[in-house]
């Protein structure tokens, strides 16, 4: 009977024990799914990438004050012995291409002297903005110790750029080198300082980076990681032709301080330059001819220079100029004696008769064939 007994209970306990070990998991799962409830589950985020730092705020600071420079070279290309006593130069023409830095809302332009020189200093340039205007440029200075040259051009709207300091600079730091390369349009690459005060011939501050500059790169600005101006591009150093990772630049200090000397030597040399071509004096006869009124005084404008003073302000071929400042204007020498004696930055008062109307123009005057100057 014990052992019947036994027997049923050991049969017995393995369900039971099942039954048990269930109900407790089933409690602990409700347990569980009622915490859950009350406390949501955390989700998993994603941590965002930070990348690499971008400049392109500084490129765009920068890059509306670099200019293209297309200028034409005159060059002896052979000399012929003619007789004993003579030899005959033919002359070659040849284009350059480099780049140029605003550096003045009154449209000074710094440069290389060897983006524009040629030789008897025949000068033929002309400078493309960023945003795509075209102006012939005057070269009114230069320094050929160290390879500056400055342009003007008459032109309104620009962006002068901002001057950084290359004092602050250390050799490691980031550097833009921005200019028109091989004439494929504006273009940039990045480097480091990679020494200061240095030159090949050791003769003279510059500073050397790594920052492509490539041919049409010179005469560009070398800028900071702000934006900020603190070299001319000028130069590299190669035996192949080809940039292998040495270039140079001119400290911005030393271009800057060039550049406020030789304008102001420019301006003293160089008197105002309005830039028409005009005819004779009108007189009863010939006004009654051009105008159908015998009245109309003054000079006939039958040409503008193109990025002149005179297109600037809006002086056009078929305008009659009457007056200049406060003088009646009889001929053309007393517009000439009126205008001489202002300089190129001056702003003047010009009256026209156009269509029946008289207009008054402020005309800011020019550099016309500049008196170099060279220290």
């Amino acid at each position: 009977m014990i052992d019947r007994f036994l027997k049923a209970l050991q049969f017995l306990a393995w369900p039971v024990a099942t039954g048990i070990l269930l109900s407790v998991v089933v409690l602990q799962y409700q347990q569980l799914q009622q915490l859950s409830e009350r406390t949501p589950l955390p989700v998993a985020r994603e941590t965002p990438s930070t990348g690499l730092n971008s400049f392109s705020e500084a490129i765009k600071r920068a890059s509306p004050s670099v200019v293209s420079i297309n200028a034409t070279s005159v060059n002896i290309e052979s000399i012929e012995r003619a007789a004993e006593d003579r030899v005959n130069l033919y002359l070659g023409e040849r284009a350059s291409l480099g780049s140029g830095v605003i550096v003045s809302d009154k449209g000074y332009i710094l440069t290389n002297l060897h983006v524009v020189d040629t030789l008897f200093d025949a000068f033929d340039t002309e400078v493309t903005l960023n945003d795509g205007r075209k102006k012939p440029a005057t070269v009114i200075a230069w320094d050929e110790d160290n390879d500056l040259a400055i342009l003007h051009i008459n032109m309104d709207n620009l962006t002068p750029i901002s001057i950084g300091d290359e004092t602050a600079m250390e050799v490691g730091d980031i550097v833009f080198a921005i200019g028109y390369p091989r004439n494929i349009g504006q273009s940039v690459s990045q480097g480091i300082i990679s020494a200061l005060n240095n030159s090949p011939d050791s003769s003279s501050a510059i500073i050397q980076t790594d920052a492509a500059i490539n041919p049409g790169n010179s005469g560009g600005a070398l800028i900071d990681a702000e934006g900020k101006l603190i070299g001319i591009n000028s130069s590299i150093f190669s035996e192949s032709g080809n940039f292998e990772g040495i270039g140079f630049a001119t400290p911005v200090s030393l271009a800057v301080a060039v550049l406020d000397e030789m304008v102001e030597q420019a301006i003293e040399a160089n008197s105002g330059y309005l830039g028409v071509i005009t005819g004779e004096a009108l007189n009863a006869q010939s006004s009654q001819l051009f105008f159908g009124a015998d009245h109309i005084r003054g000079m006939l404008v039958e040409n503008v220079d193109n990025g002149g003073a005179a297109q600037r302000a809006g002086i056009q071929p078929g305008d009659v100029i009457t007056k200049v400042e406060d003088t009646t204007v009889v001929d053309a020498q007393n517009i000439m004696l009126e205008i001489r004696n202002k300089k190129p930055g001056d702003t003047i008062n010009i009256e026209i008769y156009r269509a029946g109307q008289t207009l008054s123009l402020p005309t800011v005057l020019g550099f016309g064939q500049a008196i170099i100057i060279e220290p």
